[in-house]
């Protein structure tokens, strides 16, 4: 029995296909997946969603679905999982008392849940299929043919130790970055081995379609439109689902059309890149160095980026300044540290006191957020908080030139360089650029090392000129030159130092 026949048998699948005509183009693209006779009618859904004229000849062993929101993704995968597990013949395949790997990788455990919850009863209410059922637990079920379906969320490290017999990855291009850097090329990476032994075993990715960047927008650019063993599937939600009114999807261009071009139209999104390369950054980190211990004679600084516990993390960059054996002068990075949430902020604030007394710090600049109790937090541990002047914005944007004219010197933390990594550059509709973590991404690790990396590189904190000292006390400036002091009164902005002593104050 095919999947198609599985579809249509009254005793399998058909109750969950009660409208025919709402499913057609998901039973073409399944019928183009298991290379399964096609209808005219599919046949030009077909044509329309791949770009290809001639249907295929034999199964594909991986394909990519990018679809809109709504448009039924999840129940897809769920079927075609609770297909693969419960008709496959794979026996023949595993060693004695080893166990085929369906396996379905979720972008979080709320989508996890929604996954669970469909093959649950697709196993459930079918009888013969409930009686295949040996085990369940929250996240996986065992069948009588040494077939398990677990679903798991991404991460690199869950789907290794597994035979695979077929790989389902739902929204994988809004994979999580909290472990890698590239999270979906990491999984796709670690999954494929445990593929290797199982003939036929099936990849099968999908997801609404994001920033041009990632393994599902490296996918449609090779494969998309062109006759290959590889399918790539891509519609629009009302193509794929018919059901979704009109009238949601028109309010969603209207308030966002780059947005919502995405999301219900497929279209991968054009007002977002990313921030920081991977080649800029790759040349300031320092291979396998985690921390660097207080070295005497050196001035240190920090930057803290608070959090009130119950959800983000709260961290601290510390870093100092110093000048290379060739005379270039750079930041450099010493240490980072994360309490993850939940936690007590003040328990929080009284470990960063102490790791800041060990580099001989007592005050420290960080994130305008909730001032006033972080101020008071570090005043009662011996330590002044400076709200900076400078936004999360403003930071990363000053943090760019640096970091590509390699006057930056990173530690060899993978969740800060991940968190860097995933910085997106979004441009509005009204041209204004923003530059933030992405969905469903983090970036206080990046936020408090950004924030001590350029504060450290920039007038604020180190003098200026060859021959004399400017330093800066709130918005005045005060320049040193032999015995003289000079003092100016701010907003001062570039070049506007009297007696040619700089040419270049930055920003204050």
């Amino acid at each position: 029995m095919n999947i198609l026949q599985a579809c249509a048998d009254e005793k399998l699948f058909a109750p969950w296909f009660k409208t025919k005509s709402d499913w057609l183009a998901w039973m073409a693209f399944l019928a183009a997946l298991f290379a399964l006779p096609m209808s005219p009618e599919m046949l030009a859904v077909y044509q329309q969603c791949t770009g290809r004229t001639e249907p295929p000849t034999s199964p594909a062993l991986e394909a990519w679905l990018i679809c809109g929101r709504r448009a039924g993704k999840s129940f897809v995968l769920a079927l075609t999982a609770v297909f693969l597990a419960c008709f496959g013949e794979y026996r023949r395949h595993l060693a004695p008392g080893e166990r085929g790997a369906v396996l379905v990788i979720a972008t979080d455990r709320r989508q996890a849940r929604t996954i669970i919850r469909y093959i649950r009863a697709l196993l459930h209410q079918i009888p013969m299929l409930k009686r295949m059922v040996e085990r369940e637990t929250s996240e996986s079920f065992d069948l009588s043919n040494s077939v398990t379906i677990e679903v798991a969320t991404a991460s690199f490290k869950s789907v290794r130790g597994h035979t695979i017999v077929a790989g389902l990855c739902d929204e994988i291009a809004f994979w999580p970055t909290e472990d890698a850097a590239e999270p979906d090329y990491e999984i796709l990476d670690a999954l494929r081995p445990g593929m290797a032994t199982i003939p036929g075993a099936k990849l099968l990715c999908a997801s609404s379609p994001y920033a041009r960047r990632g393994a599902l927008h490296d996918a449609f650019k090779r494969y998309h439109g062109k006759d290959s063993p590889v399918l790539v599937w891509k519609a629009d939600t009302k193509t794929m689902n018919p059901t979704v009114p009109q009238a949601v999807i028109d309010q969603a261009y209207e308030r966002d059309p780059a947005s919502a071009s995405a999301e219900y139209g497929a279209e991968f999104r054009s007002d977002i890149s990313a921030f920081i390369t991977r080649e800029a950054l790759d040349v300031c980190i320092s291979p396998k160095v985690l921390e660097r211990p207080r070295v005497d004679g050196v001035k240190y600084s920090a930057f803290v980026d608070p959090s009130g516990g119950s959800s983000d993390s709260m961290t601290i960059g510390i870093g100092h300044r110093q000048t290379t054996p060739v005379g270039k002068s750079i930041s450099v990075l010493d240490a980072v540290r994360e309490v993850k949430a939940p936690f007590n902020p003040d328990d929080a604030v009284a470990e960063f006191a102490r790791l800041l007394k060990d580099y001989g710090i007592r005050s420290v600049r960080g994130d305008r957020y909730a001032a006033e109790w972080v101020v008071t937090a570090f005043k009662k541990v011996g330590i002044a908080y400076r709200p900076a002047d400078l936004s999360k914005v403003e930071i990363y944007r000053d943090l760019l030139p640096r970091l590509n004219s390699g006057e930056i010197d990173l530690l060899d933390n993978q969740r800060l360089i991940s968190q860097l990594l995933g910085l997106e550059r979004r441009t509005a509709r009204g041209g204004r650029d923003s530059i933030d973590h992405p969905p469903g991404g983090r970036d206080d690790l990046a936020n408090s090392a950004a924030g001590v990396l350029v504060y450290l590189s920039s007038a604020r904190h180190q003098p200026v000129g060859a021959s004399m000292g400017v330093y800066s006390w709130g918005g005045s400036i005060k320049m040193l030159t032999g015995n003289t002091q000079h003092q100016c009164d701010g907003p001062i902005t570039e070049g506007e130092l009297a007696g040619g002593f700089a040419t270049t104050i930055g920003r204050y």
